[in-house]
């Protein structure tokens, strides 16, 4: 950090004390160190302005002078910037800056300093009268709370200080709108950055900021004096006239404001800097390093010793003896990209898409500077699934040290190698003695570590604000969306990213409303210059353009990647440079050649094509598009083919039978399971599109969009069953998808109520466009077909169809594009801006905002489209009063007590917490919902609601009785094992309303 303002002159007037007037070109000559002692330039301050307060205990009445707030939190910005923030981080700052590394150290640290000027003010200070009182013996003069009225609310300290820094920049020679983008980090250090509309009130009543009378000027001088003290203490006292003609970039504001935050956060921890009077005095310097020491957060990933050759990488990383084609083509484009950049990799599954976004990342990271990695799922299983899988290639990445994770979802303390993995990161976020203590603590955290495989989830790094710093994450896609939502601690979230390779898996998953977010989220990430691979099976064309267009904001390379149509494909965007590759198709020995009929709509007709299909035996897959046609289709095929010879695998499940569900479909179906020896079906909904490696004889699928069914295709013939699949019966040797949930025999083929309900009429009618040659008698071959048919189906002309079909083909196109249009309508009301130019400050960036964004029922519907849903947690009522979890619960969780008088005993509360089940749509219409809710919450037990309840605070619980039966909002419900949340028709049985004990 440079030392150029030692000796330097003060301005005439810049620093002027109540009681006297000094020059301070001396008082900071001394050394490097000096600024980590706060005592070297807290000495010279004036008494009064060192009787400003900053934090106050009511209960012990210990405090903090500003003056120290301000030393601690810089020297907590200090170490963030050094030890913690990732190199690509601190290079976006630096470039911004004149003096390049050393600018971007001391802005970042200097800002920590002064962010809470806004407090050395009278509407701040008149809240603890005592201390105020402390402040009016210096002469500093102020109001008492009581007599400023609700007028305080209209000054929170953030936006004074902003103005006061402000004010003090534009006394030396700056512009307004150049001092306003550096000063949005002070304004916006609560998470919040100011609305345009906080400002002119604030000009209006300056009162605020300074009492007016005789101590309006001795407000303005401590004001200053801290200011200057700090400009001169922190190195920019010389920088400024350098920064006066600096266009601060918004990502840049955004990562300052962000660094702030945690600066303050960790220096506000009453833990780690104890408030005074301590109970024995200690040296600033000895302050500083106990409390460094006690967060002890993770340093960033630095990749390094990566194998140059991909068979030596993917055989020390994934245990691979052979990486695949599609993988080895990745790894390349990634060491011959221009830059890191976006990486959109689309393949069949089974290719290993997953483990060549994890070498591309490692890659990128080393490239870029980069410090961990974030995977995004399209849902909490898929997420589960993937942290499992990032924690292996963790352990096998070069270097000893620590690899902090998170598992960023509301229900992750439920998964089990998260709940490992915290265990081995919990410890006591306090400051640590130098005197010896410190060498027990590692100790027993090198115990931790040592059971944890050196995978920790870090203390401090927990909860939705601060979940997504540790360097290796796993999420739902939520997560992500979250940065391109106008919500508070918005600057944290994109920090996160921005430090990390960002991985998009499923991209092919995501509607329109969704997109818009992840678009908007992409644009930004590209400012960041995130590197960023993007998963899918396959894209249509304009989808895969608009993604690299929002990263890239060019239009460089459009036609290559609309007019590429190879299948594998991988598409780099770098540095304005496109590369489209086709990565080597599939060995012929991996091709799947299906054929496709149509099959009459109706239970009957499946029951009987499955005899014919089954007679030999065989395996079958039934893929419904709604669980009410799941349910219904197994009811009949229970009748005719016997109840054990039928499973039940649909989203109305609570998550620990859901997930035996999945753990027994891949044991019995997967790709060494013990199959069924006699005829078997499983009747699923499209949880069986992915995420599952099963594999069936025969598939029956309602119609979907071509990409889904696809998707669904995937399941056939999946692996080798013996030469040229001799072990399944001679009738299914050769793949057959029927299709079904189509009135056939309409003059244009009409696809069933459900179906349309769920997908719109649009895609499913261009589905059946493009499959109709196919069912006409043309085999469809996986992989090669993959990319033309969904080419073809979201094409902007419309495919090749009968004259018959054009009428209904242009009013589902109608629908559809006023559905896509109030779908982008609706996103763009929470949405954040795009990056705007060089110069434009933050201020306004979240106004009119949803508060705190988090992965709750509310927070989802926000970056996701459709109706709320609701996600209660299943128990049961005895018929003796009490409450318990469900009876048949694996591992020992069944028939848990749950008393409601007392907080249940962890692990029943856990397995309350694992019972958890989203309602179906019948309970999400918005003139049903009210009566929903009130009908849940009248199971609230109070003693469930506090904070050491942690896991059942605040959730809805349904209720069943001792027959797992109950009636919701006039609906009959029924739950069971085999087939889930049934909703029963009301005249099935008057099942009585399981009420609540009193007062609950």
């Amino acid at each position: 950090m440079p030392r150029s303002w030692a000796g330097s002159p003060l301005r005439t007037g810049e620093w002027e004390g109540a009681r006297s007037r000094r020059s301070f070109d001396a008082a900071f000559l001394g050394g490097i160190q000096m600024h980590h002692d706060a005592s070297h330039w807290s000495a010279r301050l004036t008494t009064t302005a060192r009787s400003v307060w900053a934090k106050h205990d009511r209960d012990s009445e210990k405090w903090l002078q500003l003056w120290r707030h301000m030393a601690d939190s810089a020297a907590m910005a200090e170490r963030l910037w050094d030890e913690w923030a990732p190199r690509n981080v601190r290079a976006l700052v630096a470039e911004s800056l004149p003096g390049r590394d050393a600018d971007a150290r001391a802005l970042v640290v200097w800002l920590a300093a002064i962010h809470d000027i806004g407090k050395a003010t009278p509407a701040f200070a008149c809240q603890v009268e005592q201390l105020a009182s402390r402040m009016r013996d210096e002469g500093l003069d102020m109001p008492t709370a009581k007599q400023f009225g609700d007028s305080r609310a209209r000054a929170p300290h953030g936006l004074a200080g902003q103005v006061i820094l402000e004010e003090w920049l534009e006394r030396q020679g700056w512009s307004p709108r150049g001092a306003m983008a550096f000063a949005v980090a002070v304004g916006g250090h609560h998470g919040v950055p100011p609305g345009h509309d906080a400002f002119p009130h604030l000009h209006q009543h300056t009162e605020l900021l300074r009492t007016p009378g005789r101590s309006e000027h001795l407000w303005q001088s401590v004001q200053t004096e801290l200011l200057d003290a700090c400009a001169a203490a922190y190195g920019v006292r010389d920088r400024l006239d350098h920064w006066r003609a600096v266009k601060l970039p918004q990502p840049v504001q955004v990562v300052l404001s962000a660094v702030v935050i945690l600066a303050d956060w960790i220096a506000s921890n009453s833990d780690l800097f104890l408030l005074f009077p301590e109970e024995r005095p200690r040296s600033d310097a000895d302050r500083v390093e106990r409390a460094w020491r006690g967060i002890d957060l993770p340093s960033p990933w630095s990749p390094d010793a990566i194998p140059q050759s991909a068979a030596e990488l993917f055989s020390s990383r994934f245990a691979l003896p052979e990486p695949r084609p599609l993988q080895k083509e990745a790894l390349r484009l990634a060491h011959a990209a221009t830059s890191p950049g976006l990486m959109i990799i689309e393949a069949p599954m089974g290719e290993g898409k997953t483990e060549a976004a994890l070498a591309v990342a490692e890659v990128f990271a080393a490239r870029s500077g980069a410090g961990g990695c974030f995977l995004a799922l399209p849902t909490r299983a898929t997420a589960n699934a993937m942290y499992g899988r990032l924690r292996p290639w963790l352990r096998r990445l070069p270097g000893d040290e620590e690899r902090t994770v998170s598992l960023a979802h509301s229900k992750a303390f439920l998964n089990d190698d998260f709940a490992r993995d915290l265990r081995a990161g919990a410890r006591t976020i306090a400051a640590v003695d130098l005197d010896g203590a410190s060498a027990s603590v590692r100790s027993e955290r090198a115990d931790q570590r040592a059971a944890a495989s050196e995978l920790v989830a870090h203390q401090w790094l927990r909860g939705r604000k601060k979940g997504m710093l540790a360097p290796f994450v796993v999420g739902t896609i939520d997560q992500l969306l979250f940065a391109g939502l106008k919500s508070r601690h918005l600057a944290l979230r994109h920090l996160a990213l921005a430090g990390k390779v960002v991985v998009i898996d499923e991209v092919h998953a995501y509607d329109a409303y969704m997109n818009e977010y992840l678009e908007r989220v992409l644009s930004w990430l590209g400012a960041y210059r995130v590197p960023v691979v993007m998963l899918s099976a396959t894209l249509p064309a304009d989808r895969r353009k608009a993604l690299a267009l929002a990263y890239s904001g060019a239009d460089e390379g459009r036609r290559e990647l609309a007019e590429e149509v190879s299948y594998p494909l991988i598409s780099v965007v770098s540095a304005g440079n496109v590369t489209v590759t086709g990565s080597p198709a599939a060995a012929a020995d991996r091709q799947t050649t299906i054929w496709v009929e149509s099959l009459e709509d109706g239970v009957e007709a499946l029951a009987d094509r499955l005899e014919t299909e089954l007679a030999e035996g065989g395996c079958a897959l039934v893929v419904r598009n709604t669980v009410d046609r799941v349910l219904r289709a197994a009811e009949v095929l229970r009748e005719r083919f016997g109840a054990d010879a039928v499973t039940v695998a649909h989203s109305r499940f609570v998550d620990l039978d859901r997930a035996r569900k999945d753990d027994d479909l891949v044991a019995r179906f997967g790709p060494s399971g013990d199959r069924p020896a006699g005829p078997h079906i499983v009747v699923a909904s499209q949880v069986a599109e992915q995420s599952l490696d099963i594999d069936f004889d025969v598939l029956v699928t309602d119609l979907a969009p071509v990409d889904l069914v696809l998707q669904r295709m995937g399941r056939l013939h999946r692996h080798r069953r013996g030469d040229g699949q001799s072990q399944r019966p001679v009738r299914l040797r050769g793949a057959r998808c029927l299709i079904t949930g189509v009135d056939w025999a309409a003059d244009t083929p009409t696809p069933v109520d459900g179906s349309a309900a769920v997908y719109g009429s649009h895609a499913l009618m261009r589905s059946l466009a493009v499959l109709n040659p196919h069912l006409a008698g043309a085999p469809v071959i996986l992989p090669d077909h993959i990319s033309p048919l969904v080419q073809s189906a979201y094409a902007p002309n419309r495919p090749p169809v009968p004259e018959g079909w054009l009428e209904a083909m242009d009013t589902a196109l109608a629908a559809h594009q006023d559905t896509l249009a109030g779908q982008r309508r609706r996103a763009q009301t929470f949405r954040i801006d795009e990056v705007r130019r060089p110069g434009r400050s933050l201020v306004g960036w979240i106004d009119a905002g949803v508060g705190d964004a988090d992965d709750s029922r509310s927070g989802r519907a926000q970056v996701r489209d459709g109706e709320e849903s609701f996600e209660v947690l299943v128990v049961q009522r005895r018929r003796d009063g009490t409450y318990a979890t469900l009876p048949w619960l694996e591992g020992g969780f069944g028939g848990l007590e749950l008393p409601t008088e007392a907080i249940p005993a962890p692990r029943s509360a856990w397995a309350a917490a694992a019972s958890a089940l989203r309602l179906p749509y019948h309970f999400c219409r918005p003139w049903l919902i009210d009566q929903v809710i009130d009908e849940l919450e009248r199971f609230c037990p109070a003693a469930w609601q506090v904070k050491e309840s942690h896991t059942l605070a605040g959730e809805l619980f349904l209720v069943l009785d001792e027959d797992c039966q109950t009636r919701l909002a006039g609906f009959d419900l029924r739950y069971t094992q085999t087939d889930g949340l049934e909703v029963l028709p009301a005249e099935t049985k008057d099942v009585r309303l399981v009420k609540s004990d009193a007062g609950f």
